[in-house]
């Protein structure tokens, strides 16, 4: 993953992604340099602070606009069809943790501090997909169910995808004391012996027993609770406030300009 800066916004890119000429994405971070002497972070958590700063994200990606997810820790997948969808799902908010959509221009946003935002890119029936996975979506395995979504409405072929796991919670910080009783047993294998589990690896196993190709994987290996000065974390700042993930298929007439 690399950083760069637009509109303002200092926002993470994978590598893999970038190379696709039809999908745009970023991860953005807390940053905001709007103003050199009034201090300010872009945050996501709510719907004034997301409706302030969506317009400017829109802008740094080349989306229309941002769909956002009312978000429950599930495994409900929503899919956008067409522009009457998309202009739904911007006005009222799908619950659901995962949203995969084919339109042109569309913004699929999913919003986390701690929480995994999975980027998925099929280049191929040119699809994209945005997952919100959380402890709670992980050990429920919304990757799969998302992949397998993709496969049945769009004819995806897993082997096709692009992905990518964004910042999150390491496995040098996830620590759950209560284990036994959250996380079902087939998952111990990925925990220490100070009860830290690597959700980065759970993740890159899910994308490869769905088919996903390990060459096509990026991730970007860094922890939100180890670096405050970049993003939120729920764990580090027992805050509520949120980053933003977004992906999506670009216009013809974008392809080239926000490259």
């Amino acid at each position: 993953m690399f950083f760069t800066r637009h509109q303002g916004l200092t926002y993470g890119c994978f590598s893999n992604l970038s190379a696709c000429p039809g999908v745009f994405h970023a991860f953005f971070t807390r940053l905001d340099h709007r103003s050199q002497t009034v201090p300010a972070e872009t945050d996501f958590s709510t719907e004034d602070s997301t409706r302030q700063n969506r317009t400017r994200a829109a802008r740094c990606t080349g989306a229309d606009d941002l769909v956002f997810l009312s978000q429950i820790h599930g495994t409900t997948v929503s899919v956008i069809s067409s522009p009457a969808d998309f202009h739904e799902a911007v006005a009222t908010p799908p619950k659901a943790d995962a949203i995969i959509s084919g339109l042109a221009g569309a913004g699929l946003s999913v919003r986390t501090a701690d929480c995994q935002a999975v980027l998925l890119h099929d280049p191929v029936r040119r699809a994209a997909a945005a997952i919100h996975s959380g402890w709670r979506g992980s050990v429920a395995d919304i990757i799969g169910q998302c992949i397998q979504t993709m496969k049945q409405r769009f004819g995806t072929d897993p082997a096709d995808l692009v992905a990518g796991i964004g910042p999150s919670l390491g496995p040098c910080c996830a620590e759950f004391v209560h284990y036994e009783t959250e996380i079902p047993e087939k998952f111990w294998k990925y925990k220490d012996d100070q009860h830290r589990f690597d959700f980065w690896q759970i993740s890159t196993d899910q994308l490869r027993a769905a088919g996903v190709r390990e060459s096509q994987i990026e991730l970007s290996h860094i922890c939100t609770r180890c670096n405050p000065r970049l993003f939120f974390s729920f764990r580090g700042e027992k805050a509520t406030r949120r980053m933003a993930a977004v992906i999506g298929l670009k216009k013809e007439e974008n392809r080239t300009q926000y490259e």
